[in-house]
């Protein structure tokens, strides 16, 4: 069997899980959520892709707005504002790269060294898109680094902590290494892909400035695989 071989899956049809959104903390100025793995962070361009987590939280809180973003299959922790300047501090702390963001994920094999940083710049793979390619020539600075947790017969879980977010990047620099993230469904080979029935990537880690005071803010965030 040829495991680089892609994995044969369907037609995508968007079904977003209807869970009920889990809020970490709430203020007059930000809210702290979980994105559950398969729901779209805000509205895509497809008619039928317009339920995402900015229109469930805007049920709620209308005042609610994006500052970053994860990839639809990625679960895991989102900082929104109430305002705009809450909307503009927190923006520029992303710009400047102060926020701390970390990672846990399953990832095909068992990674040999216990830590290590990847290195290798980004772009779009545009033939292929959404899909993203290493180009040392016209990609785009993207480092990650990586801490094995624990190792397990053929998969190994793993710590990522991502210094630049340039996307798709844990995915393209975990498949650079040897080790695609089981169920993933853009890069993964077919043994790596049908490993898991989602996509094992976890924001579980946020660590930022609050926009009234700058008092340093932590969440954790339980890996649901």
């Amino acid at each position: 069997m040829n495991i680089n071989a892609p994995s044969l899956t369907p037609p995508f049809v968007y079904t977003p899980p209807m869970d009920p959104l889990r809020i970490h903390f709430i203020d007059e100025v930000i809210i702290v959520i979980e994105k559950l793995s398969g729901l779209l962070t805000v509205p895509g361009k497809a008619e039928g892709h317009q339920d995402c987590l900015e229109s469930r939280i805007k049920q709620d809180y209308a005042d609610a707005r994006v500052v970053h973003r994860l990839d639809m299959d990625t679960s895991g922790l989102i900082v929104l504002a109430r305002t705009a300047d809450a909307h503009r501090h927190l923006g520029l702390q992303f710009e400047k790269r102060y926020v701390d963001k970390t990672y846990e994920a399953l990832v095909w094999g068992l990674v040999e060294p216990n830590s290590g940083a990847i290195d290798k710049p980004l772009r779009c793979d545009w033939p292929n898109r959404p899909k993203q390619m290493i180009d040392f020539e016209l990609g785009r600075s993207a480092m990650t680094k990586f801490e094995v947790i624990e190792r397990c017969e053929d998969r190994t879980r793993v710590k990522l902590h991502p210094l630049t977010g340039r996307s798709h990047q844990l995915r393209v620099h975990m498949l650079d290494l040897g080790h695609p993230i089981l169920g993933d469904n853009l890069y993964a080979h077919r043994q790596a892909h049908d490993a898991s029935s989602r996509l094992c990537l976890h924001a579980n880690g946020l660590r930022f400035r609050h926009p009234n005071g700058g008092k340093h803010m932590t969440f954790v965030s339980e890996c649901p695989f």
